[in-house]
């Protein structure tokens, strides 16, 4: 029998990871993807087994909204908010996937299985050295696991099981929320706040076990349509505009090193994240990131630039540029007046003799956007790593202490 089998947070978290909930890029619905709604009708169930009040399914909207009341004696006067997205990243399948326990990992390779053939290594991703002597959960390597971010979704529903089921702990009000579409950039498009009811709030959205966050990326994305003119190869001397051909030429001009591949830290990038293309007409899609608003800016002006100076070279219309911010970074909402709630987390943590890693997120989450919308909401850790791939995996041991770590942080005075 695995040590797992009465974990609540653990088997929650199997059971959302069956539910594939894969939001796309290219849809124009929202949710962007149907099957989303699935998990959403899972969780609004589940919600009301547990007892929680006030549980709500806005069915057209996929959000899933619940409150526990505070109990007697909870110090907090004001209502905080828990919350996660329910959705995984389009970059990998998230469709049956095929999870498996790795206990008491031993410090060395994982195979994944004969479907894939991959092997989880120490070796490309040192920091599994760390989780020796514990358990990881892994993927057969033809999907992506979903940690990210159904570990966050199922440690708020394990910690809101057990905080009713014991209601002699005291805590003030608590707000429990489900996102859709959080991994393309429209988690809280149609969020009712109101419903909602915090005052604050925490994402559940991070990375390894201490994770503590409060400032990301500016983003935005840009896409670009190259317009090219077919003529026979035979006779397209001074004729023919061939469209890839300038898609490649626009991709040189932007800087190499600012690609995700050679930054760390607060260093922002150009991401190129899809490309087609014909004689006629070639596409390309980037998203661009940087903490610093200024640095973020400057890419952006540059994206415009190489637009206006292939125009000038190949004639007006050749390249067209669709450029959309998407979200900005959280810092300037969170400091000065609402750093207790960074405080509080870290307090927690040390606590429970967790290391709190306060540190930039190389990426956004709903609450940078909820930062904006007047609800102040930094990210706290998941406990997975590796996200958007096949080589996804996630700590059992660091979900069941981010469990305890929610519940102690309810119980903080706001």
């Amino acid at each position: 029998m695995s040590k797992f089998d009465n974990s609540d947070v653990i088997n929650r978290f199997l059971r959302y990871i069956s539910v594939d909930t894969e939001s796309s890029e290219e849809s124009e619905t929202f949710p962007s993807t149907e099957k989303q709604k699935d998990l959403g009708r899972i969780l609004y169930r589940e919600l009301q087994e547990i007892g929680a009040s006030d549980v709500y399914f806005d069915e057209e909207n996929c959000y899933v909204y619940a409150k526990i009341p505070a109990t007697d004696g909870g110090a907090a006067k004001k209502t905080l908010g828990l919350i996660s997205h329910m959705d995984t990243s389009p970059e990998a399948s998230g469709a049956n996937v095929k999870a498996r326990i790795v206990e008491n990992y031993d410090g060395g390779d994982i195979y994944l299985g004969d479907a894939s053939g991959l092997t989880l290594s120490p070796v490309q991703f040192p920091e599994m050295l760390q989780y020796k002597g514990q358990s990881l959960i892994v993927t057969d390597g033809t999907t992506l696991l979903g940690s990210d971010d159904k570990s966050g979704v199922a440690e708020i529903m394990a910690a809101a099981a057990y905080l009713i089921a014991h209601p002699e702990i005291p805590h003030g009000p608590l707000s429990i929320g489900f996102t859709p579409d959080e991994e393309v950039g429209a988690g809280v498009d149609h969020i009712d706040l109101d419903r909602f009811g915090a005052d604050y709030a925490y994402t559940v959205d991070g990375g390894a076990l201490g994770e503590l966050e409060y400032e990301n990326f500016n983003a935005a994305s840009a896409k670009v349509t190259l317009h090219g003119v077919t003529v026979h190869p035979g006779e397209a001397k001074n004729k023919m505009k061939h469209a890839s051909l300038i898609a490649m030429e626009f991709n040189g001009m932007l800087p190499e090193e600012q690609r995700p591949e050679y930054t760390c830290g607060r260093e922002g990038f150009f991401y190129l994240t899809q490309m087609s293309g014909t004689t006629e007409e070639a596409h390309l899609d980037y998203i661009i990131r940087d903490h610093d608003k200024k640095k973020f800016e400057e890419k952006k002006a540059l994206v415009e630039n190489i637009a206006e100076f292939l125009n000038r070279k190949y004639g007006e219309g050749t390249v067209t540029l669709e450029l959309k911010d998407s979200y900005y970074n959280m810092l300037e909402k969170i400091e000065p007046d609402n750093l207790f709630l960074v405080d509080n987390a870290k307090t927690v943590m040390e606590e429970m003799g967790i290391t709190p890693k306060i540190q930039p997120i190389r990426g956004g989450t709903d609450g940078a956007r909820l930062s904006f919308m007047g609800l102040p909401c930094p990210n706290l850790c998941a406990g997975g790593h590796n996200f958007h791939g096949r080589y996804e995996y996630v700590c059992a041991e660091s979900m069941e202490k981010i469990v305890e770590l929610l519940i102690r942080l309810v119980q903080q005075p706001l």
